[in-house]
């Protein structure tokens, strides 16, 4: 399927442009095409985050701003192969449930997708994705 995949950090980061959206995009170019893909998880944290964003602004001018944002990120995900929450990552994320890691419901499936299929996760979270059971190499 795709060797790789990117946690919603680097979404975010790459949504943001400036440096640090450069170098991790140079960095995913550099990878075989079509090798880097997202979670559908992913793509349900960030919606919700950007949902609550522009609930939160005050005026139709900062919505504007926002609304700008959240076009950016949907590009992104209809341009970037996006992996399912399927019944592999299912059974992949209730086996690490009962491993009771101290890992967030929302990563812990991030964490589950890759797993389920067999992806190396990029992100910057090692504090949490460290807790998580990789296969080894």
């Amino acid at each position: 399927m795709y060797p790789y995949l990117m946690d919603s950090d680097h979404v975010s980061l790459i949504g943001r442009g400036g440096e640090l959206s450069e170098r991790i995009t140079a960095r995913i170019a550099a990878l075989p095409p079509d090798s880097v893909a997202v979670s559908l998880v992913s793509y349900e944290e960030q919606m919700r985050g950007w949902i609550a964003e522009i609930a939160r602004t005050g005026s139709v001018e900062r919505q504007m701003a926002a609304y700008a944002r959240l076009n950016r990120m949907r590009d992104y995900y209809c341009s970037t192969p996006v992996v399912p929450f399927d019944e592999g990552a299912l059974a992949q994320f209730q086996r690490l449930w009962l491993l009771r890691l101290r890992v967030g419901t929302m990563d812990l499936k991030i964490a589950a997708t890759a797993l389920a299929c067999d992806a190396t996760l990029i992100t910057r979270n090692s504090t949490d994705f460290a807790k998580v059971p990789w296969p080894q190499d």
